[in-house]
């Protein structure tokens, strides 16, 4: 992994962008990673009209790609939020990887990228949201130190661009991990 490169995602590389997404959450070209939701949402994750939307209304917004000897690898997107009880926080979604690039550990290259541009924009906590039913995946972040919150946001049903659910009992986990020393993603005070 000597040639690997992280940087921001120029707008010129939002469509390679999303087919990478596509792919590693829908399963395209029948590929299908451990991050799929094949049986769950069927249709595209995201378009490039929908994404180039969200990132204009976006005060901050950020892509992050990853390479390798050129090869798009994996992605992650960072925001600025703030948590349940109003700390800085960012929030960290569309992190994927290219299905046939998985088991190398980039997720976590990636993860920890957004954690550390987080910090560095003065976030005390990173939040995301994971489909609930997804406990594999949910379990990967608890062991990267995410806990959930008992936060629950609703799946968008009626949302066409980000798919066509495939179950009725769809919803989002919301999980948190402290970034700085003293944050306590369960709101009981000081951690430290």
């Amino acid at each position: 992994m000597t040639d690997l490169m992280i940087s921001l995602c120029a707008p010129a590389e939002l469509a390679q962008v999303v087919a990478l997404v596509n792919a590693a959450y829908r399963g395209q070209d029948g590929r299908s990673g451990w991050t799929s939701e094949i049986g769950l949402v069927d249709g595209v994750r995201i378009t490039l009209a929908a994404l180039r939307t969200e990132l204009a209304a976006a005060q901050d917004a950020r892509i992050f790609v990853l390479r390798e000897a050129g090869e798009l690898l994996a992605c992650v997107r960072l925001d600025s939020s703030a948590s349940a009880q109003v700390q800085m926080a960012c929030q960290i979604g569309m992190l994927a990887v290219r299905p046939q690039a998985q088991d190398r550990g980039l997720g976590r290259i990636m993860l920890q990228h957004a954690e550390l541009e987080g910090r560095s924009r003065g976030a005390r906590l990173a939040r995301m949201m994971v489909v609930s039913i997804r406990e594999d995946l949910i379990a990967w972040y608890e062991r990267r130190g995410y806990r959930r919150t008992g936060e629950i946001e609703p799946f968008p049903y009626r949302d066409a661009p980000f798919g066509h659910p495939q179950r009725p009992d769809l919803e989002f986990a919301v999980l948190e991990k402290a970034l700085i020393a003293g944050s306590d993603p369960q709101g009981h005070g000081d951690a430290a």
